[in-house]
This record gives structure tokens, sequence and C-alpha cells, in this order.
């Protein structure tokens, strides 16, 4: 999941830029508004009640962040009835990554991602974008080539995963909406040669850089199974004490092997 935290943070100081060359960490990183949204789902998955009450609790702990939060998200966060206002931006996407590391089976993976999204994001795509982004993750997890993982996602999904990336770099247009973000991340990735590559594809995309970035990165991470230590260190030191001591409980209760892979 650091993967992720680490994308979210380095993009966030380059938003709708389309850059090729550029430092990795700038003054201006930050972790913003997803992963807050990432912990929360990650709050829920180690201790349970409702996706509803952790979003809405994680908001209120974190109110003002880097990025902000869009403004229909912070009505409903702050509404005494919480009904899913059928959004389709990637932030409901964005948030499922956590799923990914829970569960067995990418059955299981699927449905709760769509539990995730339903209480906020039910829109089709609102729910395919979370669905998407948690079943690829799983994926690369799991070991899944990156020509299986295409395959699988395009059968599942009829997503476009097959433009060359230049071809996309080229082209894409900014977007925070999940049916236009989730294959293009995920482009990024099948790109990519290594969880710096990837970060970096996602961002010089020009567009939402923060959240291409995160859900690349949690793609990468689990494909890759290695972060620069540089990277890792930066984070957790970007990161609060209880922050940091949410990550550590959900690392030992579901990533364990996967992070002493990491860490080699």
């Amino acid at each position: 999941m650091l993967g992720a935290i680490i994308g979210d943070a380095i993009g966030s100081a380059f938003e709708r830029i389309k850059i090729k060359d550029f430092n990795l960490i700038t003054p201006d990183s930050c972790w913003t508004e997803n992963t807050v949204l990432m912990l929360a789902t990650t709050d829920y998955l180690l201790y349970g009640g409702d996706y509803r009450t952790s979003y809405q609790r994680w908001y209120h702990w974190y109110p003002q962040v880097n990025g902000d939060y869009s403004r229909r998200f912070s009505e409903w966060a702050n509404a005494k009835a919480l009904r899913p206002y059928y959004s389709c931006r990637n932030d409901g996407a964005l948030r499922a990554i956590p799923i990914a590391y829970a569960f067995d089976n990418l059955k299981d993976v699927m449905a709760e991602a769509e539990r995730s999204a339903l209480v906020s994001h039910n829109h089709p795509e609102g729910v395919k974008g979370a669905q998407a982004v948690a079943a690829t993750v799983f994926l690369a997890k799991a070991g899944a080539s990156k020509e299986a993982i295409s395959e699988l996602l395009s059968n599942i999904f009829s997503y476009e995963l097959q433009t060359p990336y230049p071809e996309l770099q080229q082209h894409y247009q900014y977007s925070e909406l999940a049916q236009d973000t989730v294959p293009t991340a995920i482009i990024a990735f099948l790109a990519s040669k290594n969880y710096e590559d990837a970060i970096r594809k996602a961002v010089a995309l020009g567009g939402d850089a923060n959240t291409l970035a995160a859900m690349t990165g949690g793609i990468a991470e689990a494909f890759f199974h290695h972060i620069p230590q540089n990277l890792r260190y930066w984070i957790w030191a970007l990161l609060d004490e209880s922050q940091r001591d949410l990550i550590s409980e959900f690392q030992a209760e579901f990533l364990a092997e996967l992070e002493q892979v990491a860490a080699a």
C-alpha cells in the first residue's frame, strides 16, 4: 500500500503538467486526500464497522489536506443521512486498493470493492472503477503476467488497454472520472519497467497526477514487489504517527510476506 501513497505524494506536485524529466521528490510533494481515503478503507478492513462511517470519520480527522476533497464528497461526509451521490470520480476507485490484500480470491475482492464504492460512488462507472483497481492489484500481487492482466481486465471491464503509451501520453487530457483514469493508470503500469518507471509514466500524462500515480503505484508495488528504499523512508517521514501505526498493523495482518520481499 505504500506504493500507492508514494505515488499520491509524488504526483501531487505535478497536477496537469505533461513532464517527462522531473525530480520524484520536491518541496511541494505531499500526500493528499487520496491517502486519507485509502487509510479509511484500511481502517475498515482491520476493525470493521461500515464503509460510510469509516470514510466520514477519516474525513473529519483530516478535514484540510493538500489536494482537497471534492465538493460533493465533502457535502456527503458532512451530511447526517449518508446517501450515495451517484459519483463516478476516481477517488472511489483509488480507495479500493487495500481491499486487494485482504481477500484470497478475485471474486471476493471484486465483491468487496463494490461494497466500498456503493456507499457514495454508486454510479456504474464508479463501481466498475473500484472493482477494476482492486482486481488489478490482486492479480499483480498473485503473480499474473502483464499480458494476462490486460486480457482479463479487457474481458471483464471492457477497458481499451492496447493503446501504446507514447500515443496515450501525447493525446491524454485531464479527467477525474474513473472511466477515463482507471484504464489510463493501468496502461501506465503495463508500459513500465519497474516501480519508479511506472510512477514517472503516470505523472507524465499531465492529468490528475496524484490519483493516476497512486493507482499506478499501487499496482506497480504489487507486481514488482520492490520500491526504492529512499522513497519508502521519505514517505514514512511524511506520514503522521497514527497513519504509520495503521499501516504497520495492516502490513502485519495482510502483507507480512510481501513486505519482506519488498524490503530485500
